[in-house]
């Protein structure tokens, strides 16, 4: 499988909830693809203008294609990631929840301590103590030639949706 019919495999997948923008650049990082997705709920009482309570959870995907990749590559994706969420998601009072899904895309198996370091990724963090939401990472590895992928325990809700 090439990258431009994985990547149109997923687009098409993704396309009815997410907002889909090819070759993006964020934070100086060029990724194949990027998906974003807004959800609010509100509670009002007898007019919407009186807005009880809302709520807002975004969930983002980012997806990049390596040619060879190394533990630094990993680094520096990751990294990636966690920088983002500054400008992806904004803390306002509404804000509940946010997802950032990171996406390597590979042509072949990558090395066994990548892929363990893939699995053993974790990162989360609460907004005020909650208060203001929380944001997710999930990352996934995924190879095109042998169809193997490899997620971090996060990444395993949506292992099926990304796998070839």
């Amino acid at each position: 499988m090439e990258l431009k019919e994985y990547l149109d495999t997923i687009e098409s997948k993704l396309i009815s909830n997410f907002d889909i923008e090819r070759d993006y650049i964020l934070n100086n990082i060029d990724y194949d693809l990027f998906a974003k997705f807004y959800m609010r709920n509100e509670r009002y009482f007898l007019t919407k203008k009186a807005v009880i309570y809302a709520m807002e959870a975004n969930e983002f995907c980012l997806i990049k294609y390596f040619d060879s990749f190394t533990e630094a590559d990993l680094h520096s994706f990751t990294q990636g990631l966690i920088d983002s969420k500054d400008t992806l998601i904004n803390l306002d009072d509404d804000h509940m929840s946010s997802i950032i899904t990171g996406v390597i895309v590979l042509k072949d198996r990558p090395l066994e301590e990548i892929a363990k370091a893939v699995e053993k990724f974790k990162y989360y963090k609460s907004f005020a103590f909650g208060l203001k939401g929380w944001v997710d990472i999930r990352l996934l590895l995924v190879t095109m030639n042998q169809k193997y992928i490899v997620t971090n325990k996060k990444g395993r809700e949506v292992q099926e949706l990304y796998s070839i």
